[in-house]
């Protein structure tokens, strides 16, 4: 028998799982297991929740009594630290099972009688805007009791960062935090990706082709936030592979009413049939733009760089051109300038390697921002696979990283040089400390001291330190 087909003992298996029910009680007694086992893991979950350090106990399927009713939250989380504890409920949902408000409010109703912190529910529901809820609720119960939702794909994200980067202290530890990984990622578990942009989809889709949605139709704002919660996804996606915190960008307003988004990208969606988002990446030139185009069916990911400050017009756009050797010909950059609306120019990257002037205009204006933007064909089913809308943006953003955002450089200014002195200059008292000194040579006199020492000849060399600041720019940029 062939060892190619024999299965490698795990410490959280796959199999045996049979249904929901099943799925939902491993996933839960495996995740609370390993939160209280790896410290830092552990740590780095209840933190942003408002949990202090301390002490992690972990349990499931506590019975709790709710008047006459008899209730079981799936798990239980307490941190101690001396006389001092936070306990926290916590509900689970595995697959495409969706949390529900009556079963969270009488959750959040024994917390309450209880004296405990928060409710915490893990779901396979990303929301559109960070510490949004999924799930509405009475607010009259968060009165005492905090409610907190976290993702599966935060949970994953979580872990591989946990992992990978910031590092387990202890080998057993780290291996069990990798079981986890293992767990997570397979596709029984029930910890899925994003997966389907709505059943509102389809038809929001159709009516932007034809041209004929209107703000108030029936789908337009549910399909806006699918596109928000897959924005959150592939910044999980892309933060966990490059151990960084990858976020979507939103601005104060939007942040404190979620509702003033989705109303504005209504109104871009009904005008201009484009949906789009922003996404910070730590230590980047700029913030990655993704715009989808329901009308033309492209994605577009762009970003704004902004063009050195010294030399000539054709200097800065070299400057761009050599952190761009990865990108395809096809991608398009515009050139912007000072006191100008708009892109002045704009080419195909191909072109311009051949020809930079191609993104100076006739004006010579000062070239200000760059902006460098691929394009690629927008998918249009509603789930993943082949030909599939999300399967498309996050194709773009990972493939725009690789060949552009991850390779480009904010430009920085030379460091001064200190002027040459003169040590054979007349005059000069040899008693008076050179710092004192205000009887040197200087470049503004009119006639140097040492006119023998200076070469007008045509074929000399250019003193560089003595040159113009734009040819002195131009060859430190070049």
């Amino acid at each position: 028998m062939s060892e190619e087909s024999w299965h490698e003992a795990r410490l959280i298996p796959t199999s045996g799982i049979n249904g929901a029910e099943e799925q939902e009680r491993r996933a839960t007694s495996a995740l609370l297991a390993v939160l209280g086992a790896v410290k830092e893991f552990g740590r780095s979950f209840v933190k942003p929740l408002g949990a202090p350090a301390g002490n992690m106990e972990c349990y499931i399927e506590v019975p709790f009594l709710l008047g006459e009713r008899r209730l079981y939250p799936d798990g239980l989380i307490r941190v101690s630290r001396g006389s001092k504890s936070w306990t926290a409920l916590v509900e689970v949902k595995t697959g495409p099972n969706q949390l529900g408000a009556e079963q969270l409010e009488a959750y959040l109703d024994i917390a309450r009688e209880q004296g405990f912190d928060a409710v915490i529910t893990i779901s396979n529901e990303i929301p559109a805007v960070a510490g949004q809820h999924p799930t509405k609720v009475d607010k009259r119960k968060l009165r005492k009791v905090e409610l907190h939702h976290v993702s599966w794909s935060q949970v994953l994200a979580d872990a591989v960062m946990q992992k990978e980067f910031r590092g387990v202290a202890d080998p057993d530890q780290a291996w069990i935090l990798g079981e986890l990984i293992r767990y997570l990622e397979h596709r029984k578990s029930g910890a899925l990706e994003f997966d389907d942009m709505g059943e509102a989809w389809v038809g929001v889709r159709d009516a932007v082709a034809a041209g004929t949605l209107r703000q108030s139709d029936k789908g337009v704002s549910e399909v806006i936030t699918r596109f928000d919660a897959l924005l959150r996804f592939a910044s999980l996606q892309l933060g966990r592979q490059l151990g960084a915190e990858v976020v979507p960008v939103l601005t104060r307003k939007e942040l404190t009413d979620p509702a003033s988004r989705v109303q504005a990208m209504t109104t871009t969606l009904c005008q201009t049939g484009t949906l789009t988002g922003v996404v910070r990446i730590p230590d980047t030139v700029g913030n990655l733009v993704i715009t989808a185009d329901l009308r033309s069916s492209k994605v577009t990911c762009h970003v704004d760089v902004d063009a050195p400050r010294e030399g000539r017009p054709t200097t800065r756009v070299n400057w761009l051109i050599r952190q761009l050797k990865a990108t395809p010909d096809s991608a398009r950059v515009e050139s912007f300038v000072a006191h100008g609306r708009g892109s002045a120019m704009a080419e195909l990257l191909g072109t311009i390697r051949e020809n930079p002037a191609s993104l100076v205009d006739d004006s010579g204006r000062e070239i200000r921002t760059f902006r460098i933007a691929t394009t690629a064909t927008m998918g249009t089913k509603r789930g993943r696979g082949r030909g599939a809308f999300i399967d498309s943006v996050l194709t773009s953003i990972d493939g725009f990283y690789s060949d552009v955002l991850g390779s480009l450089r904010a430009w920085s200014a030379a460091p001064p040089r200190l002027r040459p002195t003169d040590a054979a200059a007349k005059g000069i008292d040899q008693d008076i400390p050179s710092a004192l000194s205000s009887t040197d040579y200087s470049s503004q006199d009119d006639e140097p001291h040492h006119p023998q020492a200076v070469d007008h000849s045509p074929t000399a060399e250019p003193d560089l330190a003595n040159a113009s600041s734009d040819t002195a720019a131009d060859r430190l940029l070049e």
